[in-house]
């Protein structure tokens, strides 16, 4: 009688269990992917940030972003319960080139990726781009227009990244909820599309 009580416990806990989504927030280093995860996380984001010192000098390019002060050294990781039968956890990765390594562990189970890019430093981004490429996952592409400022419109961005036509690309200041709202909806849209095509 126990065992049945049990199993019956146990999938009772399955089918009352939120289904959970695991997306990554990728891109060079700077661009914006720890603001972009605490603007969307309903909880308080955890952040693994420390501060820039002089061991960084010659190590991070810090061109254009020169009011940074700290840089992710993990991971980022906020939570958002679109209803109680669904929670999209947001992994956002470090963007430095030595803590690539972490990628391939932070990818596991993940069914999207939000690639975040500035215009001031596409290239920053090149690597978050081939990365999910290479592995067939799907990704929307994001660029930070800190300040409202762009300096290229999409055209040139597409260009610049060599995008797919049908990766979605927004543009938007990832401070703000709404913008990070639209680009998380605007990647759930390209993978109902691309498991309606499948």
């Amino acid at each position: 009688m126990a065992s049945a009580d049990s199993d019956l416990i146990e999938r009772t806990a399955a089918d009352t269990a939120p289904a959970a989504v695991k997306i990554l927030v990728a891109g060079g280093f700077g661009v914006g992917k720890t603001t972009l995860v605490g603007a969307v996380s309903e909880v308080e984001p955890l952040r693994t940030e420390e501060y820039l010192t002089v061991a960084s000098v010659g190590v991070d390019d810090i061109e254009g972003i020169e009011r940074k002060s700290a840089t992710t050294v993990a991971m980022d990781f906020g939570r958002i319960m679109v209803n109680p039968r669904l929670v999209i956890y947001l992994f956002g990765t470090p963007g430095q080139e030595r803590f690539w390594f972490m990628w391939n562990d932070l990818v596991h189970g993940a069914l999207g990726a939000v690639v975040l890019t500035d215009t001031r430093r596409l290239e920053s981004s090149f690597a978050s781009i081939d990365f999910f490429e290479s592995r067939r996952i799907p990704f929307v592409v994001g660029v930070n227009c800190f300040y409202g400022r762009r300096d290229r419109d999409e055209y040139e961005v597409r260009e610049a990244l060599d995008l797919d036509p049908d990766v979605p690309l927004l543009m938007g200041d990832m401070r703000e909820r709404s913008v990070g709202r639209d680009l998380l909806l605007s990647l759930a849209e390209h993978l109902i599309l691309n498991n309606s095509s499948t």
